[in-house]
């Protein structure tokens, strides 16, 4: 349609050279449209409400852990008490009584799901613990990437990781100093 009203200009325009009304609007309508960003908020923005939506949990495949204390944790809606192995679909006790008990033994349930997890995220209690190099270069050499983290950072990680619908696991260790304990 633009097409045709630019041919019927150019002809009308070839009739009537001397008319600027036909020279205006053929520039007008040959001319790319302008456009413009406002990269500033307006005040009416800046004090606009903010909403949240709910993440609808129905599916079993996608597990959360909702809190945690120095016993155990609640994921799911499920108590765990004690060190757990959270992994697609399932949650498992994990026999392990302190970080320094992480070997390469302790993770090999992560190493042998199908389907592969693509990222372990290791919760070490109260605070980040070093891991030894061999376990971590094991793991990588099977196909995982390895975050070790505090409990509470990891438990955070690993939902935001759980909600993006990566193929993720945790490993984690309930922390001993939790000021408030839910559980």
């Amino acid at each position: 349609m633009a097409l045709s009203a630019m041919l019927r200009l150019q002809s009308l325009r070839s009739l009537a050279p001397h008319c600027k009304l036909f020279a205006s609007s053929l520039q007008a309508h040959t001319r790319q449209p302008c456009r413009s960003h406002r990269l500033a908020p307006t005040d009416d923005e800046l004090y606009q409400r903010t909403t949240v939506t709910r993440i609808e949990r129905d599916s079993s495949e996608i597990m959360f852990v909702e809190s945690y204390s120095s016993q155990g944790f609640i994921i799911n809606g499920d108590r765990v008490l004690g060190p757990c192995a959270v992994i697609p679909r399932a949650i498992l006790q994990w026999n392990v009584g302190s970080c320094k008990d992480i070997n390469v033994e302790s993770l090999s349930l992560f190493h042998m799901l199908v389907p592969r997890i693509e990222i372990l995220v290791v919760g070490t209690g109260d605070r980040v613990e070093r891991l030894d190099p061999n376990i971590l270069k094991f793991m990588r050499l099977k196909g995982i990437a390895v975050e070790v983290q505090d409990t509470a950072n990891a438990c955070a990680t690993f939902n935001f990781l759980v909600s993006e619908r990566r193929i993720t696991a945790a490993a984690l260790i309930p922390p001993q100093l939790v000021s408030k304990d839910p559980l």
